[in-house]
């Protein structure tokens, strides 16, 4: 009887942690806030440059086959997430990880991978704001081929 009421105890315990976090509804970190999306900035452009989301692998590829080269920007994904980005040259491609991107209350993207409990977040709009208050620069978001799990 003192063993079944010692499980019962650990049991309770062990829920008592993971009930919050399995509860939570976005990757969260509120030191990892972010300003919010510049709303009033237009869109005035897009180029060619290739947003390849990664589902199974929780990362984006941009793929730059333009002859220009961008440094030192802001990625925003959906009117939301945000990260900076030091470079991405002429002809060049990059691989940036889905949850380096935070909005600004800490929340982050869904980024998929073999163990995750929610789907990936759909990557539907994918901008570059070249400096704060510039207009914004649309990249080509391409859907993944298929969803993995």
């Amino acid at each position: 009887m003192h063993a079944a009421r010692h499980a019962a105890l650990a049991c309770a315990a062990v829920a008592a942690v993971l009930a919050p976090a399995a509860c939570q509804r976005y990757p969260y970190d509120p030191e990892k806030a972010s300003r919010p999306y510049p709303s009033l900035a237009k869109q005035e452009s897009v180029v060619d440059i290739q947003v390849i989301p990664d589902p199974s692998g929780g990362s984006l590829k941009l793929v730059n086959p333009t002859a220009t080269s961008y440094r030192n920007f802001d990625l925003w994904l959906n009117q939301r997430y945000v990260r900076r980005v030091e470079s991405l040259a002429a002809g060049e491609s990059v691989s940036l990880s889905i949850d380096s991107f935070w909005d600004e209350r800490g929340e982050g993207p869904f980024p998929g991978g073999w163990f995750r409990y929610y789907e990936p977040t759909p990557i539907v709009l994918v901008q570059i704001e070249t400096t704060p208050g510039a207009p914004l620069v649309g990249l080509i978001s391409k859907p993944p081929e298929k969803a993995q799990r």
